[in-house]
């Protein structure tokens, strides 16, 4: 079994009143206050953002795609724009299918994000490398499509890679961060991302959850995150 960086967990027991209903509930109330909270405190930064992204190339502030959500439902993503508008998704796609075959490690920037890609703009690289990019999601969120913790939500051709058992991590709702996040990434490999994500299916809980987001700030401050 993989080991994460400083991280206990509890095994989630399908008997347990708490696990099934009391959990689920919680973890509701988690994300609707805590991405309430973030949208109002950053709401200065995200206006700011949206001008960068004008000024800097044209095309919409807001990038949407189709995403795979829990029990394999689609949903529309949030994120800012990036790249260029209307670039080309074979790129990442092949790249993405590779990545799966090969089996290599993730590295600290590579996480299906294609290495020196053309298609990204003079703001989109910042916005990458802070992963300001991804701070529209809290609108996912909000809507309750995906949560603050959870597996990184895969893209439909994504998921027709799966082999059986990864599909495990499509029985919870995708998150803004996740187990693979906080357990060092550069040393991980593609499928050691999605034995860590089946992990945190098998053994979620409100606590792990909460250790999670805490993990999160200083990975998010280290240079170089992707997801």
């Amino acid at each position: 079994m993989i080991q994460s960086d400083d991280i206990s967990m509890t095994p989630d027991d399908a008997r347990d009143p708490w696990a099934r209903i009391g959990y689920p509930i919680a973890k509701r109330c988690l994300d609707l206050g805590g991405a309430m909270l973030l949208l109002i405190a950053l709401l200065p930064l995200l206006v700011l953002v949206a001008i960068w992204i004008k000024r800097d190339s044209p095309g919409p502030v807001l990038f949407r795609q189709k995403r795979t959500g829990q029990h394999g439902r689609p949903f529309t993503i949030y994120k800012f724009r990036s790249m260029v508008a209307d670039a080309d998704e074979s790129v990442h796609r092949d790249y993405f299918i590779g990545l799966l075959k090969r089996g290599e490690q993730l590295g600290d920037a590579t996480m299906f994000k294609v290495p020196s890609d053309s298609r990204v703009t003079r703001a989109g690289a910042f916005l990458r490398k802070t992963s300001v990019d991804e701070l529209p999601q809290l609108f996912n969120v909000v809507l309750g499509e995906m949560s603050l913790v959870g597996p990184r939500p895969p893209i439909p051709y994504e998921v027709e890679q799966y082999e059986p058992w990864m599909r495990r991590r499509l029985d919870v709702p995708p998150g803004m961060s996740g187990l693979w996040q906080v357990s060092g990434r550069s040393r991980l490999s593609v499928e050691d991302m999605f034995r860590l994500d089946v992990e945190y299916v098998e053994r979620r809980s409100l606590a792990l959850d909460l250790k999670i987001l805490l993990l999160t700030i200083p990975t998010v401050l280290r240079p170089g995150r992707a997801a």
